[in-house]
């Protein structure tokens, strides 16, 4: 039986930042992937759901912990919430955002080689 560990990426609207890293990092095996953002107006909005469902929670800016505090605060307690430090000045796919997640996750995660 493979255990995968759910990791959830979160950024404003899962338009960039967020999305970026689910698509790099989906196929690596033993995680599964999603994202979301905290905004109203984002791709794929942050629920309750999506806080239960992971493992472990990146978030790429402080403001992110604090919004996901507001709303679930009771439901991150028991959650490892970690943030990445990356500013909205990336588009999707972005060669530098995808260099910068992939050094900056793999502290956390294992990322094969030649990924």
């Amino acid at each position: 039986m493979v255990i995968s560990i759910k990791i959830l990426f979160i950024c404003s609207r899962n338009k960039w930042r967020s999305l970026t890293a689910e698509k790099i990092f989906q196929g690596i095996h033993g995680y599964s992937i999603r994202s979301a953002g905290t905004e109203n107006n984002a791709r794929v909005k942050v629920t309750a759901g999506h806080i239960g469902w992971a493992d472990l929670i990146f978030v790429m800016e402080k403001k992110h912990i604090r919004r996901l505090q507001d709303m679930f605060g009771n439901l991150l307690s028991e959650k490892k919430v970690i943030c990445l430090g990356i500013s909205d000045e990336y588009t999707y796919m972005d060669p530098e955002l995808v260099e910068i997640l992939k050094s900056q996750v793999s502290q956390y995660i294992h990322i094969p080689e030649g990924f």
